[in-house]
C-alpha cells in the first residue's frame, strides 16, 4: 500500500512533511488515555475520513513517536511481532487483559476490548 492509499488532503508542502491526514491520526492516538484503548476503525470514524486499514499503514509508517499500542485490532489480539513490548506497556498502564487459554499459541494475552475500549468521552473508565 503506498502513501496514495491514504485519504487525500492537498500533498505535504514539503517533500518530508508528514501528511495531514497522517497527523490526525496520530493526534488522535495521543489523546487515548493510558490504560484504554481504540481500534484502526475507531480512529477513522472519530475522524470522520479514511477506514481501519488507512490508519493502520499510518500506525505502521508514523506512530513510533505517539502511543502505538494504544491504537490496536478489534478482535484484541497484540500486534504481530511487538507482543512483548505492547504487553510491557499495557501491564504499565492497566490495561485490561484476558489472559490467553492453554492452547493459545505463546500464550500471549489478549486486549479485554470490552473493558479497554475508549469511545473519546472524557471517562477514562477509572484508568488514569
Amino acid at each position: 500500500m503506498s502513501q496514495e492509499s491514504l485519504p487525500s488532503d492537498g500533498g505535504p508542502e514539503h517533500p518530508d512533511a508528514l501528511p495531514a491526514y497522517a497527523e490526525r491520526v496520530l493526534e488522535v492516538a495521543e489523546l487515548i488515555p493510558p490504560g484504554r484503548v481504540m481500534t484502526y476503525g475507531d480512529v477513522a470514524e472519530w475522524l470522520g475520513e479514511g477506514g481501519p486499514r488507512q490508519v493502520g499503514r499510518v500506525m505502521a509508517l508514523y506512530g513510533g513517536a505517539v502511543p502505538w499500542w494504544r491504537v490496536v485490532r478489534a478482535d484484541g489480539v497484540l500486534l504481530p511481532g511487538h507482543e512483548p513490548r505492547a504487553l510491557g506497556h499495557y501491564r504499565a498502564e492497566g490495561t485490561p487483559l484476558r489472559e490467553a487459554g492453554r492452547a493459545a499459541e505463546g500464550h500471549v494475552p489478549r486486549l479485554d476490548m470490552r473493558r479497554a475500549r475508549w469511545d473519546g468521552g472524557a471517562d477514562t473508565g477509572g484508568h488514569t
